[in-house]
């Protein structure tokens, strides 16, 4: 867990020296499971390419849309995840199903083209996702950790009546039998009592 929290402060730090000057940027906090949009806006009109990459340096590309022809592209690690929405050059994302990889800064890229050279800019709605270890819960699994913690209950408490009932057989066992061995004990010594006296008035008779 402190690993965890090492990696979050460290791009933290980073992303916010990274991106300070840029647009629009904030930190967005999601469970994994969860998920966010980001709202692509360009920096001016005539932009003609956009593209939303990740990573402190733009490293990875996570979607892109040519605005001319219409071609989008969804990177493989985001294609079941990833849906977008409205015109370009104005697009909304929605990434569904977070990981703890998903950890790390968002990037708004334009590009417009000139006579000579391609102009390339961060748009509004940059973000620093940060994906937290808890796991959200859902109904489904909410309700099969019931069920178990219900089971577990019935499972304690089966256990302990039927340590109860034990205790109490031994216990009614001890009452019946001890009342039990010492009358036998008195009838053992009666017993001897009267085989003595018996033994004596033979050698009475005996010596007479």
């Amino acid at each position: 867990m402190s690993a965890v929290c090492l990696k979050i402060v460290t791009i933290l730090c980073l992303s916010g020296t990274v991106m300070s000057g840029e647009g629009s940027r904030e930190v967005v906090w999601r469970e994994i499971g969860g998920h966010f949009t980001i709202q692509c806006r360009p920096p001016k009109a005539d932009q003609e390419k956009m593209c939303l990459k990740r990573g402190l340096n733009k490293e990875a590309e996570v979607f892109f849309i040519n605005g001319k022809s219409g071609k989008k592209t969804i990177v493989n690690d985001f294609r079941d995840r990833l849906e977008f929405n409205g015109l370009f050059p104005e697009i909304d994302i929605l990434i569904k199903n977070l990981t703890s990889e998903d950890t790390g800064p968002y990037w708004c890229e334009y590009k417009a083209f000139d006579k000579t050279s391609v102009i390339t800019k961060n748009g509004q709605g940059s973000v620093l996702l940060v994906v937290r270890e808890t796991q959200i819960l859902s109904s489904t699994d909410r309700s099969v950790r019931q069920c178990e913690d219900s089971d577990n209950t019935l499972i304690l408490v089966s256990v302990v009546i039927c340590a109860a009932v034990l205790l109490g057989i031994i216990i009614c066992f001890f009452v019946w039998i001890i009342p039990k061995i010492k009358r036998q004990q008195s009838a053992e010594k009666l017993r001897r009592v009267a085989t003595n006296e018996v033994y004596e008035d033979m050698r009475g008779t005996i010596r007479r």
